[in-house]
């Protein structure tokens, strides 16, 4: 019998495909005259706990079977190779079937070095958390969220009211830094409220417009689909566009819907400190393997060093400073919910 996990990719590559989605609703002004040399980019992201040469990663996907523990070597490979981080899928299947280990563990065996994320949902305990970490010999762990899909889940969890104590129970419990992340549904303010009241170190915003679980999970659904939820959520843009007000009370990631690296550009913009990308990463690994998604990396790296030379931005927190236009869902949702957009299409002249 085919394994949950193993129908989540089977879906992921039945339905994935590039569309638009509110990065387009983002632009950045050209300057016609950037006055910048590429050799005085500098692509460091600076985090609470660490700093990355790059401010992109490989977020966490999948594990738990033969065929996701190939999946997860080639992305581990690909980390190793080009020096950016990873996270690993869900390991609770791992805690629960100790022969499911290998297929995660697989993350630190092909990159002793590497930066690696832990992952487990905030329905698990302290004690778990801490198992999670130590299986991958992790430096940081995620927490991942995932209410919409736990409802549309045939077998889904339908009991959320112990996990704000259990992400507080970790925070408290464990000694590598705590990521909590949407899986695609986004955050807003009342979230980051109780996150950032609870101690985590980073928030991954995690928005609409990638990969779509609740899509994924109606297909494995014999009767009673919820397609009427297939939007539910906000965008990665609009949970930004929400983050504006505590991006100086904690470090935000972005991740959901990244395509290519103007859209990295656009998230860091947005006040992200580092960018997860999970679909557009697994669909190259699935397709042209470890040595395909190197080639991808690689060459991502390399435009994003020379797109932040045509913005004219020596560094990352420079883009924090950039001015950004709004149009679209994003707009609307702005002039009601803030922040101003004409402020934000004026800002660097505050910052000048």
């Amino acid at each position: 019998m085919e394994s949950r996990k193993d129908q989540h990719v089977r879906l992921f590559q039945e339905t994935y495909r590039k569309h638009e989605n509110d990065f387009d609703s983002v632009k950045f002004i050209h300057d016609a005259l950037p006055e910048m040399s590429l050799n005085q980019i500098d692509c460091t992201t600076e985090l609470p706990f660490t700093s990355w040469p790059h401010a992109f990663f490989i977020n966490g996907m999948t594990g738990g079977s033969e065929k996701t523990k190939k999946i997860n070597e080639s992305l581990s490979r690909a980390a190793a190779a080009t020096g950016i981080a990873v996270a690993s899928g869900s390991q609770k299947a791992a805690l629960k079937d100790p022969e499911l280990r290998g297929t995660f563990r697989v993350l630190r065996r092909v990159n002793p070095d590497g930066f690696i994320f832990a992952n487990i949902g905030a329905e698990l305990d302290a004690e778990q958390a801490k198992r999670a970490i130590d299986m991958l010999e992790a430096n940081a762990l995620q927490i991942h969220l995932n209410a919409p899909q736990e409802i549309v889940m045939p077998e889904g969890d339908r009991d959320f009211s112990s996990w704000l104590k259990n992400l507080e129970q970790i925070v408290r419990s464990v000694d590598v830094p705590v990521v909590v992340k949407e899986v695609g549904f986004g955050m807003s303010r009342a979230t980051f409220r109780k996150l950032v009241n609870a101690g985590v170190d980073v928030i991954d915003v995690a928005g609409r417009g990638g990969v779509n679980f609740i899509s994924i999970e109606n297909r494995r659904r014999n009767r009673a689909r919820y397609n009427y939820l297939e939007n539910w959520g906000q965008s990665t843009v609009i949970s930004m566009l929400e983050a504006q007000s505590y991006l100086d009370q904690t470090t935000f990631f972005a991740s959901g819907g990244v395509r290519h690296p103007l859209d990295i550009l656009k998230a860091l913009a947005l006040g992200a400190r580092a960018v997860g990308i999970s679909g557009t990463f697994l669909h190259t690994a699935l397709a042209e393997g470890a040595d395909g998604l190197i080639r991808q990396i690689e060459e991502w790296k390399e435009q994003l060093t020379q797109m932040m030379l045509l913005l004219g931005c020596p560094d990352v927190a420079s883009l924090r400073r950039k001015d950004l236009i709004l149009s679209g869902s994003p707009l609307e949702w702005a002039r009601l919910r803030g922040p101003n957009p004409e402020k934000l299409a004026r800002r660097s002249s505050v910052s000048d």
